[in-house]
């Protein structure tokens, strides 16, 4: 089985490589820009008899289309997209382009190469700003974030080709994930953070802020799971843990574990930028239902990722 991972020199697109490897049966070439993605990630890779690296950018039509037509790929993972929600309030052209024209390249060249099953990286921030336990089902769906909305999209058309053109789908709904490599995010934020001021540390927000973490190997295991285990021809699922994690608790473990004092310092307000989401669960009776739960739970996932992060990662400058 030969398997394309989009953005797999990222976050999580390395960790999903990793394990993709460790079934025999897999090829897997990478396609990755290095834009968020970092040729370190996959330097264990490398050398792998079963494994191809590629730095190019999906938007390119032409290399795209030489990718699909000279490897008969069985599975597309597309991961590859902006996951900086802050980023592109300035600018929103980034989650147009970055988020859902990527999403449209892959899916326009699986269907002129017959190519038949997509793994789609989706997110919570398709929800928006709706309380209470979100389900699958849920909607109508607002998302505050211009990520949110390119993923939305992206789903859509993910829904409308699977129907027309009889890809089979997994489309899977991250939350806050948590883990060593990340690029971005609160815990990478809050080491940046340390290092540049010996006295402060500061938090965006009330630090009331309160959702679910997910270990980066948890997830990993989820999607690869529900990729195997549901077998319809468009399936949806949310991954995560019913825990959630305030990120002033965040802030707090981050301290304990990297043994360093500080004063806590809080921006104010209840969401740490615009177009963040302060406070949301998922429903997750489904993904539950077909035999998967997570290992650790939210405040476990954040104090494993910060001691990895710790262990095998310089402080982010």
């Amino acid at each position: 089985m030969h398997v394309l991972v989009t953005g797999g020199a990222g976050f999580i697109g390395s960790h999903l490589c990793d394990a993709l490897l460790t079934d025999e049966r897999i090829r897997l070439t990478v396609l990755d820009n290095l834009s968020l993605g970092r040729r370190a990630n996959l330097a264990q890779l490398v050398g792998h008899e079963r494994f191809r690296f590629i730095q190019s950018d999906v938007l390119d039509e032409t290399r795209l289309d030489e990718l699909f037509a000279e490897t008969a790929f069985d599975a597309v993972f597309h991961l590859a997209a902006n996951s900086d929600i802050a980023q592109s309030h300035n600018n929103p052209a980034i989650d147009f382009d970055n988020t859902f024209l990527t999403t449209y390249r892959v899916l326009d060249a699986m269907r002129r190469n017959g190519v038949k099953q997509l793994v789609f990286a989706s997110t919570s921030a398709i929800y928006g700003a709706a309380t209470g336990a979100l389900h699958e089902a849920y909607g109508p769906l607002f998302p505050v974030s211009h990520y949110g909305a390119g993923k939305l999209a992206s789903e859509a058309f993910i829904a409308s080709f699977a129907e027309n053109y009889g890809i089979q789908t997994w489309i899977v709904r991250f939350p806050n994930v948590v883990g060593e490599r990340a690029t971005h995010g609160v815990i990478f934020d809050f080491l940046r953070k340390i290092r540049q001021d010996a006295d402060v540390l500061e938090v965006l927000g009330d630090g009331q802020q309160h959702k679910p973490y997910v270990y980066v190997k948890d997830l990993i295991e989820a999607i690869l799971f529900v990729w195997k285990k549901s077998g319809d021809r468009l399936n949806c699922f949310n991954i995560g843990v019913e825990s959630r994690t305030r990120v002033a608790d965040i802030a707090r473990i981050l301290l304990e574990e990297s043994g360093q004092s500080r004063e806590i310092r809080y921006t104010g307000g209840s969401r740490g930028w615009v177009g963040d989401v302060p406070e949301f669960r998922y429903d997750l009776a489904k993904i539950h239902a077909l035999g998967w739960q997570a290992r650790l739970t939210s405040d476990e996932a954040v104090r494993t990722a910060i001691r990895r992060i710790l262990e095998t990662e310089a402080t982010p400058a």
